[in-house]
């Protein structure tokens, strides 16, 4: 980590910025697999802390966490447990395509980002902000941008006064290789200045 604060300093004054002022940020991590691909289609549109609460009601209900029991499950069983009928889908055809050999989690750790986006990327529900926070938390992916996601992009334009995605992923070149990094810092500014904390394991 060290490195690559030194690296982030010398290309952008913000991260000297937030250091002196908020400290070291925490590096997410949360383990490989099904269980945290069906907690980040929990996580789109919604806090981390709402659905993390539908995430332990669910596994409270199911105890075996497994694509197999999850399929069993009735669209009625995921609505009690706060899960909308949208995402539902999306945890079923998560669960068909492990269940059918469409997807293989445990080669992920040994392929390219690019070639883990583009196996999830076929997966109904799983889209590029998804891919992004899996392949950061779960595989240590250390370059990456994920321009889907709110709290990054508003502080981006709090601080460095860009406001087109385009503008930001061009920014963000410099940052390279050390991408996710900067986002890592750049979500610590939007919690502390924000007096919240979240924590990303489950």
């Amino acid at each position: 980590m060290q490195q690559a604060i030194e690296y982030l300093s010398g290309k952008d004054t913000i991260f000297k910025i937030i250091i002196e002022k908020y400290g070291l940020p925490t590096i997410p991590q949360r383990p490989q697999g099904f269980e945290t691909l069906v907690l980040l289609i929990l996580e789109q549109q919604v806090s981390i802390d709402s659905a993390k609460a539908t995430f332990l009601k669910l596994r409270e209900k199911i105890k075996i966490f497994e694509p197999s029991i999850l399929l069993d499950l009735s669209d009625e069983e995921f609505r009690t447990v706060g899960v909308s009928r949208q995402k539902t889908s999306y945890i079923k055809a998560l669960s068909i395509a492990i269940l059918n050999k469409d997807l293989d989690l445990e080669s992920l750790p040994a392929k390219t980002a690019d070639q883990v986006r583009q196996e999830l990327i076929k997966i109904k529900g799983i889209g590029n902000w998804t891919i992004d926070i899996y392949l950061m938390f779960c595989l240590q992916a250390p370059d990456l941008l994920p321009l889907g996601d709110i709290a990054l992009i508003n502080t981006i334009k709090e601080l460095l006064d860009i406001h087109d995605k385009g503008a930001m992923e061009a920014h963000a070149m410099k940052w390279s290789p050390y991408r996710s990094f900067a986002t890592y810092f750049l979500w610590h500014h939007y919690l502390k200045k924000r007096n919240r904390t979240i924590v990303y394991q489950y």
